[in-house]
């Protein structure tokens, strides 16, 4: 299970039309990763929405990964969320500090978010913004780890020549899918995406 460069987190506040038709639109523009969050969702409504973004994702080959130590087989914990026991095939995590992205790499995680990168609403109560050289001098700490936090197109050749994996959007795309084809023609510019990607459990 490999991701791309580009992750797409879930934020249905932020959307003007149904998630599903947002997610649709983003795969369409070439996402082929997505993060479900919703998790103040019940437990139903939050699997059938699933079900929903899988039946977007799997024509392309896409990957949906939830967010929350649930029985996924590809998950994205928070900073304080007990690691999943039987292990999922691919697991992500949440991360502001070193010492978080160090229980990470211990951990064994596939990949982690290290946020907020700059300043943004979506990640209130955890610290100044990062910034390039913070995320720099702390990436090194964990896993391959995805820029998170007020990063728009522009930001993607710095970000990853300071050793991102790549870069996960959330408020951007919810408002209008089509930027993904601006963070996808960034990162491609920036370093053409090799093969394989993340390395494979299970």
């Amino acid at each position: 299970m490999n991701l791309p460069r580009l992750l797409v987190l879930t934020d249905r506040t932020r959307c003007d039309r149904p998630l599903r038709d947002v997610v649709a639109a983003a795969v369409d523009a070439g996402a082929r990763a997505v993060v479900l969050r919703e998790k103040d969702l019940p437990a139903d409504e939050r699997a059938a929405l699933a079900a929903e973004l899988r039946a977007v994702l799997d024509p392309v080959g896409g990957v949906l990964v939830q967010a929350g130590p649930g029985g996924a087989d590809a998950v994205h914990l928070a900073a304080a969320d007990p690691f999943p026991d039987p292990r999922p095939r691919l697991v992500g995590r949440s991360c502001h500090s070193a010492g978080e992205l160090a229980r990470a790499r211990a951990e064994g995680c596939d990949y982690a978010f290290l946020s907020p990168v700059f300043p943004t609403a979506s990640k209130p109560g955890y610290g100044p913004a990062l910034g390039v050289e913070g995320f720099a001098l702390l990436q090194a700490a964990g896993p391959p780890a995805y820029a998170l936090g007020g990063v728009v197109p522009g930001d993607v050749p710095a970000l990853l020549a300071a050793g991102a994996r790549g870069v996960a959007v959330m408020g951007a795309v919810m408002r209008s899918p089509q930027a993904v084809r601006d963070y996808l023609v960034a990162l491609a510019a920036a370093a053409p995406d090799p093969a394989p990607r993340l390395p494979c459990r299970g």
